[in-house]
């Protein structure tokens, strides 16, 4: 379990690290995007084609630059992947018929004019970047969670994985619920098999109650030594 001192420290890495997006890439959106701001992990699921439509704002549709600084710092600081990650990932979805690969456009100046006039379009700019014709979309801050951890369950380690030397960390994304229940596991990395022990184990944690559901993101550690 963390320290307060370290969480602290991981939350202020998570606020810098918004902060950064903010001053290194412009959020643009077609004029029918009814949102003037729009959080970290909606942009996020915006652009992994988890959901299509944002609250209040109606349909959205991801524009991708071809490279670029914009292009470089939106995958480092907004998606946290490689460009040939992300082309795979597309590639993935369009192959399996559960998504698309999004429109891509060569320069700054090209995604303003197509998410001008595109219904439901989003898309990203330098920060230099006239953007006329588009609405200019704040990224808004997100409810991170400093809740203290009442009590822990220890994920069961599949026997398998573990005789044969398998390990490594799992990383969530947790929803937790105002009475202090997990609500909702996202296994953002680590080993298939192991993301569902630890998955399972997590959802039976228990935090202090708050007046709102709050996210935080977790990571649980396999040693197949230990």
């Amino acid at each position: 379990m963390k320290s307060p001192k370290n969480l602290r420290l991981l939350m202020g890495t998570i606020l810098l690290a918004g902060t950064a997006a903010a001053q290194d890439v412009k959020l643009i959106a077609n004029s029918s995007v009814r949102v003037d701001a729009i959080s970290i992990t909606d942009l996020k699921s915006v652009y992994l084609e988890e959901k299509t439509s944002l609250p209040g704002g109606g349909h959205v549709e991801p524009v991708l630059a071809k490279s670029g600084p914009a292009h470089d710092a939106f995958l480092r600081q907004i998606l946290g992947r490689s460009d040939s990650d992300l082309q795979l990932y597309y590639r993935s979805l369009a192959f399996t018929g559960r998504g698309s690969i999004p429109k891509t456009l060569d320069s700054d100046e090209a995604v303003v004019a197509y998410v001008a006039k595109t219904h439901g379009a989003i898309g990203y700019v330098s920060i230099g970047t006239r953007a006329e014709g588009v609405r200019t979309l704040d990224l808004g801050s997100e409810a991170r969670s400093d809740r203290k951890l009442l009590a822990r369950v220890e994920p069961d380690y599949p026997e398998t994985l573990r005789e044969h030397g398998i390990g490594g960390t799992v990383r969530m994304r947790i929803i937790i619920a105002p009475s202090g229940g997990v609500r909702e596991v996202e296994v953002r990395g680590g080993n298939a098999a192991l993301g569902e022990a630890a998955a399972a184990a997590v959802k039976k944690w228990k935090y202090a109650p708050a007046a709102a559901e709050t996210e935080t993101e977790v990571s649980i550690s396999f040693d197949a030594k230990r």
